[in-house]
C-alpha cells in the first residue's frame, strides 16, 4: 500500500512538473525565446558589412554568452540559491539578512520575543565564524552597500520591464513591414517610385502603431493571471521556437554547412586581437542574447525549480543554438543585401507569411517574462518597506508566488508605449536593454559571491573564482553598453533614478516613522497606572489598535486616551512584523500576549509574515486574530509562569487553529455592512482636539451590501473549562457582537529647519508617494465607518 501511494505520489510530481514545464515556455522563457528578433538586427549593418570573419566571431561569441551565463551560471548555479523556493536579488538579500546579519530596513528589527523565538526555531547549525563575515558584520557600510545593491537590481528589473515589451514587439512591427514590402513588390509591377513610396509608407505607418496595439493587448491580459496566461502563451512560443529552430536549421545546409565549427573560441581570440571601437560596441548587441536568463531566477517563486531546468537544458538552449547558428550563416553569404542582419531577411520566401503571425504573437508573449518578474520583486521590495503601498492580486490558490499588481502593470504600459513612440529606433531601445540586462547580471554576480561565502560556506577562494569568472566577463558586456550610452541608453539611467529615488525615500521615510514611534512610546504600565487616575470607562465592543512597535504602547494611542478617556472592553495591540523569510506558517504566524492584569482585556497579537505573504489583504484577517486570542486564553491555563503573574508581557505561538475542543468555534452568519457598533472615522493631530466618536455608522439602509461575518461561539467542552476562561471567552464573545473599531496611527513627516537639501527632498518624494499610494486602511481591509484615525506630527 506504501509503495502504491509513493508511485502515485511520484506520478503527480512529474505530472505537475511536466505541467509547469511547459507554462514556462510562455512566461519565463518568453524572453529568451524572441531574442534572435534583434539581437543581429541592433547591430550596425556597416559594422558587420565589413568581414565576413566578424559575422563568425560575433556568433562564437553569442554561443559562449549563452552557454557560460544562460546554462551554467543560472540554470547549473544561482537557482540553487533560492529562498525556499523564491528567487530574484531580494531573496539573495533576505538570505544575507538571515545570514551575515547585514539587515537595515526597520522590519528587520525584531522584539526580543519574536528573535528568542527564531534563534530556538533555527537550524541547529551554527555558521562557521571568518573573517569576511565578521568584516561585513561589523561596517555598517558593507551593509548600506548590500541593500544599495539588492534596490539597484531591483530597479534594473523593473527598467528591463519596460524596455522589452517595446523592444521586442517594435522589431516584429518592424519585420512585419519589410516582409509586407518584399511581398509587395512581388504582386505589383510598379515603378521604382512607386515602390519606394509604398515602402516609405509601410515604414511610416506599420512599425508603431501595430507595436503600440500590440502592447495595450499585452497589459490588459496580465490580469488573466500567470497560469491563465502561460496555457495561452506556452502553445505560441513553443511553435516559434520550432519554426525559427527548422528556419535555422535549413539555413545552415542552404548557405554555410560550415557554421557548427565557428564555436570555436579561437574566433573569439581573433576578435579580441583586432578589437577597435566599432568591434567592441557590437558586444553591446549580442549580450542580448541572454536577455530573459535573469527572469529565471527571478521568477522562480512562479515554478519549480526542477521544471525551468528541465525545459532549458532539453528545449530552449538547443533551439536557439540552432537558430543563431542558421541566421549567422545567412548574414555571412549576404552582406551586400538590403537589411540583411535582420531575422525577417532570413525567411525562406515561402515562410514569409507565416513568419508574420508568429513573429507578432511571440514578440507579445515574449515580454511576459519580465513583466512576471518584475511583479515578483515589487512584491517582495513591499513586504520589506522599500516600495510605496500598491494592491497585490494572487491569481493562484496552489502557488503563492502567481500575482499580479495592477498600479505597476499600467505604469510599466505607459513607459513601454513612451519608449516605442518616442526613440523609433530598434537600435536605441536595443541598448537601453542590454544595458539593464547586463547591469541586473552584474549585481546578482555581487550578491551571489556573497551567498557562496556566507551561506553555503564554501571556501573563500570559490566565492572570488566565482565573482572574477562571471564578473569579468559582464564587466566586459557592460563596457561595451556604456559606449552607446547617447544612443538610447541614458533613457536606462532615467528610469534607474526615477525607481531608485522612489525606493529609498520611501525606504528612509519608513524607516524615520519607526524610529519615531519608537523614541515616543509608552511603557504599558502607563496604560495601567494612568486609567484610575483618568477615569477612563470601558465602552461595548473590540478596539484594534494598529500599530509597527512590538513592544510598549504607540505614542497616537497615548495621545488618544489623554483626550479622550475611554477605550473598548477588550483591546488588541495588532503588529506587523515581516521576516526575511518568503512565507510563515500558520502554526508560527500569531504570537500572543497579555498585558497587564486579565481584568483588563488587553491583548498584544504579533502577525508575522514572509516577504511574498499577503495576510493583510485576506477578507478573514480580523477572524483569525480573534480565534488565535481566544486559543491563547484558552491554553494559557496551562502556562505556570502565566499564572504565576509574570511581570512581563509574555507572548506565545498560537495559530493552526485545531478543532481539538479549545478556543472559539467559528460560526458564518450574513449581516449589513452597517453595524451599530461601527465608528466614524476622526482625525485628531497634535494641535487640535479630538472631534467625537459616534456610535452608530450612519450609512443609507438601501446602499448597504450583505458581507459576510464570522460569528464565534464556546466549544462543546466548555463545561469542562476553568471558570475563569470560560468567562473570559463569553467576555471576548459578547465583545464581538458589540462590534469593533479600528485605530490607526497617521504619522505626518515634517522636516526640522536647517535640515540639508537631501533629507528634505527625500521627505518630499515620500509625502508624495504616500498621498498618491494604497491608503493603509484600504491596504488592511478595515471598514471607513469603523476606522479612527489619529494624527501625529513627526518632527526630524
Amino acid at each position: 500500500m506504501d509503495s502504491h501511494l509513493f508511485d502515485q505520489d511520484k506520478k503527480k510530481t512529474w505530472k505537475q512538473t511536466i505541467l509547469l514545464s511547459f507554462q514556462i515556455v510562455g512566461i519565463v522563457y518568453g524572453q529568451l525565446s524572441t531574442a534572435p528578433l534583434y539581437v543581429f538586427g541592433t547591430m550596425r549593418t556597416s559594422d558587420l558589412a565589413a568581414d565576413q570573419e566578424v559575422v563568425y566571431e560575433l556568433f562564437s561569441f553569442i554561443f559562449w554568452t549563452l552557454t557560460i551565463i544562460s546554462f551554467l551560471k543560472y540554470a547549473s548555479i544561482v537557482l540553487k540559491a533560492d529562498d525556499e523556493g523564491e528567487g530574484g536579488t531580494v531573496a539573495l538579500y533576505s538570505l544575507l539578512c538571515r545570514n551575515a546579519k547585514v539587515g537595515l530596513l526597520p522590519c528587520d528589527t525584531s522584539a526580543n520575543e519574536v528573535m528568542l523565538y527564531e534563534e530556538e526555531k533555527s537550524s541547529p547549525k551554527i555558521k562557521a565564524d571568518s573573517r569576511a563575515r565578521r568584516a561585513i558584520e561589523k561596517h555598517k557600510i558593507c551593509h548600506y552597500l548590500i541593500l544599495f545593491l539588492a534596490l539597484f537590481g531591483s530597479c534594473m528589473t523593473i527598467g528591463d520591464a519596460v524596455l522589452t515589451p517595446a523592444l521586442s514587439v517594435y522589431s516584429a512591427s518592424a519585420g512585419v513591414q519589410r516582409s509586407l514590402a518584399d511581398i509587395l513588390k512581388d504582386i505589383f509591377d510598379s515603378s521604382e517610385h512607386t515602390k519606394e513610396s509604398v515602402s516609405k509608407a509601410l515604414k511610416a505607418y506599420v512599425p508603431v502603431p501595430s507595436a503600440c496595439v500590440i502592447l495595450v493587448g499585452l497589459f490588459m491580459l496580465q490580469h488573466c493571471g500567470t497560469r491563465k496566461i502561460g496555457i495561452m502563451f506556452a502553445p505560441i512560443i513553443a511553435a516559434w521556437l520550432l519554426f525559427v529552430a527548422a528556419v535555422g536549421t535549413y539555413n545552415i545546409f542552404h548557405w554555410d554547412v560550415k557554421i557548427i565549427y565557428k564555436i570555436s573560441p579561437f574566433y573569439i581570440y581573433r576578435f579580441i586581437t583586432k578589437i577597435d571601437i566599432h568591434r567592441w560596441r557590437l558586444l553591446g548587441s549580442v549580450i542580448l542574447c541572454v536577455a530573459g536568463s535573469e527572469a529565471m531566477f527571478a521568477g522562480l517563486g512562479h515554478f519549480s525549480k526542477k521544471s525551468i531546468k528541465i525545459t532549458f537544458i532539453c528545449f530552449i538552449y538547443p533551439l536557439l543554438l540552432l537558430c543563431y547558428a542558421g541566421q549567422a550563416a545567412y548574414i555571412s553569404k549576404n552582406l551586400t543585401s538590403s537589411d540583411f542582419n535582420h531575422l525577417s531577411q532570413s525567411m525562406p520566401g515561402q515562410c514569409k507569411h507565416l513568419y508574420i503571425v508568429l513573429s507578432l504573437l511571440s514578440s507579445a508573449v515574449g515580454s511576459q517574462a519580465t513583466i512576471t518578474a518584475c511583479f515578483s520583486i515589487i512584491n517582495q521590495c513591499l513586504a520589506l518597506n522599500c516600495f510605496p503601498r500598491v494592491k497585490v492580486i494572487h491569481t493562484s490558490k496552489t502557488i503563492n508566488g502567481q500575482i499580479y499588481i495592477p498600479d505597476v502593470n499600467w505604469l510599466l504600459m505607459i513607459f513601454s508605449l513612451t519608449v516605442t513612440v518616442g526613440f523609433r529606433d530598434i537600435v536605441k531601445i536595443g541598448n537601453a536593454t542590454a544595458l539593464a540586462i547586463i547591469s541586473g547580471m552584474l549585481v546578482t554576480t555581487s550578491l551571489m559571491s556573497l551567498i557562496i561565502a556566507l551561506y553555503w560556506e564554501k571556501d573563500m577562494m570559490v566565492s572570488v573564482y566565482f565573482l572574477v569568472c562571471f564578473g569579468f566577463i559582464e564587466a566586459a558586456y557592460l563596457s561595451a553598453c556604456l559606449l552607446q550610452f547617447h544612443k538610447g541608453s541614458w533613457y536606462l539611467v532615467v528610469l534607474l533614478v526615477v525607481s531608485m529615488t522612489v525606493m529609498l525615500s520611501w525606504h528612509y521615510g519608513s524607516m524615520k516613522k519607526y524610529e519615531f514611534d519608537l523614541q515616543n512610546k509608552v511603557s504599558t504600565e502607563w496604560l495601567i497606572d494612568i486609567s484610575p487616575g483618568l477615569g477612563i470607562s470601558r465602552v461595548p465592543g473590540i478596539g484594534f489598535i494598529y500599530t509597527e512597535i512590538v513592544a510598549g504602547i504607540p505614542a497616537f494611542f497615548s495621545h488618544f486616551i489623554t483626550n479622550l478617556p475611554a477605550f473598548h472592553q477588550v483591546l488588541i495591540l495588532v503588529s506587523f512584523k515581516s521576516v526575511p523569510v518568503p512565507y510563515i506558517g500558520e502554526s508560527e504566524r500569531y504570537l500572543i500576549g497579555r498585558i497587564g492584569p486579565k481584568d483588563y482585556k488587553i491583548y498584544r497579537c504579533i502577525v508575522r509574515s514572509g516577504y511574498c505573504d499577503h495576510i493583510r489583504d485576506t477578507g478573514d484577517f480580523e477572524e483569525k486574530i480573534i480565534r488565535s486570542i481566544g486559543e491563547f486564553i484558552s491554553i494559557e491555563q496551562n502556562d505556570i509562569e502565566s499564572r504565576m503573574g509574570c511581570p512581563d508581557e509574555r507572548m506565545m505561538f498560537v495559530g493552526d487553529s485545531r478543532d481539538d475542543g479549545n478556543g472559539l468555534v467559528p460560526l458564518e452568519d450574513l449581516e449589513s455592512s452597517s453595524s451599530s457598533s461601527c465608528m466614524v472615522q476622526s482625525q485628531v493631530n497634535n494641535e487640535s482636539q479630538i472631534s467625537p466618536v459616534a456610535e452608530e455608522a450612519l450609512e443609507s439602509s438601501s446602499g448597504c451590501k450583505k458581507r459576510k461575518k464570522v460569528r464565534f461561539m464556546l466549544p462543546h467542552n466548555s463545561p469542562k473549562m476553568q471558570v475563569s476562561v470560560r468567562n473570559e471567552l463569553l467576555e471576548l464573545i459578547d465583545a464581538r457582537e458589540n462590534g469593533s473599531a479600528y485605530f490607526l496611527g497617521q504619522s505626518h513627516l515634517v522636516v526640522r529647519d536647517g535640515s540639508n537639501f537631501l533629507k528634505r527632498f527625500l521627505i518630499m518624494v515620500y509625502r508624495f508617494s504616500e498621498k498618491n499610494c494604497r491608503e493603509p486602511p484600504v491596504a488592511l481591509k478595515i471598514p471607513h465607518a469603523a476606522l479612527v484615525e489619529v494624527g501625529v506630527v513627526c518632527t526630524i
